[in-house]
């Protein structure tokens, strides 16, 4: 990490005390725990929680967090269309009663796995699809976290792997995976999934633009070409290119989740910027690993290989003023490992780093 990022996280972590309250006394202000730059708008710091988490929504809003991601699949799967909206706007009332926003949809509006696969039902889940991209937009929910990851989501062969201090993270190897043999799928051809992403964005993208809902493809995790017997196709800069020209439009973009990112071999810091000023990052997913696509490791966010202080200015110099969410923390002591990368202190621990990147750059975020 270079001179200028030390002595900014250092300003970043006394204006973090401030913002606990810690020298606004002496002034005689009253705080309610903020950063100075909260509220100023740029970034929107967020987590992905579920609406019937009550604990960590409290949580969040105690760490200063304002911004919610979360998945709805459940509840749209359960309501026919025309109840889509309302179901919706309820669980917007129950964030914003918890003091959170919204900012966007993660893991499909509604279950997928037939369109990825290009499997019978397609079609119905398809115009579920566009009904609850309409639905989405007619209640302002701006974005879809969307994957096109057929047959296996994120996937790794060990979740039990010790990091720093004995915390507990997750680790890829390409050989221990495919020693597990093909999926119940069987082969999946890159052609095939190619041709069922084309299917889904035409679909799907002419709604997003219509109602206004910014579509946001995740990359395949890990980034390689094949996954037991599943071709990956969102593997490179140059896949995302693809995507994009096959419907162009400009709620056609990208999740830069930065470690997949740096999985694949591409230039983050260049990507990220190129990408930014284009306005085609919708959403982002601060990670990062050691190791490459084939063997890597998750680690936490203030000991990986990337300057995160200078992503954060790259994000911010090149005009991203969306939702920001720290992805797949380590589990830490004393907390239950039950869903490795989800857990919640290590993302209590992420926000705090990443505010202090951010405020020890002066830039803004909500």
């Amino acid at each position: 990490m270079s001179e200028l990022s030390r002595r900014d996280l250092m300003k970043g972590s006394l204006a973090l005390l401030a913002g606990a309250g810690v020298g606004h006394a002496a002034s005689g202000t009253t705080t309610t725990g903020d950063a100075a730059t909260e509220g100023a708008g740029g970034i929107q710091l967020a987590l992905h929680l579920g609406v019937d988490q009550a604990d960590r929504l409290r949580l969040a809003r105690q760490i200063g967090v304002r911004h919610v991601i979360s998945d709805v699949s459940h509840a749209l799967s359960q309501v026919p269309h025309a109840a889509y909206a309302d179901t919706l706007a309820g669980i917007q009332k129950r964030f914003a009663d918890a003091g959170l926003t919204l900012a966007g949809v993660e893991g499909h509006p509604v279950p997928a796995e037939r369109i990825k696969l290009g499997i019978a039902g397609c079609d119905r889940q398809i115009d579920d699809y566009v009904a609850a991209v309409e639905a989405l937009g007619q209640v302002g929910v701006p974005m879809v976290c969307y994957n096109f990851m057929a047959g296996l989501g994120w996937y790794r062969t060990r979740t039990d792997v010790p990091g720093r201090g004995g915390a507990l993270t997750s680790e890829f190897d390409l050989k221990d995976a495919e020693a597990q043999g093909p999926t119940e799928w069987g082969e999946v051809s890159e052609e095939t999934m190619w041709a069922n992403m084309e299917r889904f964005l035409k679909a799907v993208i002419p709604a997003a633009e219509k109602a206004g809902v910014k579509m946001a493809a995740h990359p395949d995790d890990p980034p390689v070409p094949r996954l037991r017997g599943i071709a990956r196709i969102l593997t490179s800069a140059d896949s995302y290119r693809r995507v994009m020209a096959l419907v162009p439009s400009p709620v056609n973009g990208v999740t830069f989740c930065q470690a997949n990112f740096k999985a694949m071999g591409e230039d983050v810091e260049a990507l990220a910027a190129e990408w930014c000023r284009a306005g085609k990052v919708f959403f982002i997913h601060l990670r990062d690993i050691e190791g490459t696509r084939d063997h890597f490791r998750e680690t936490f966010h203030d000991n990986g290989p990337t300057d995160m202080a200078r992503m954060m200015r790259i994000y911010h110099d090149n005009g991203f003023a969306g939702p920001m969410r720290p992805d797949h923390a380590p589990t830490l002591a004393g907390e239950a490992h039950d869903t490795p990368g989800y857990t919640m202190q290590g993302k209590l621990f992420a926000i705090g780093y990443m505010k202090g990147l951010l405020d020890g750059q002066g830039i803004p975020f909500s």
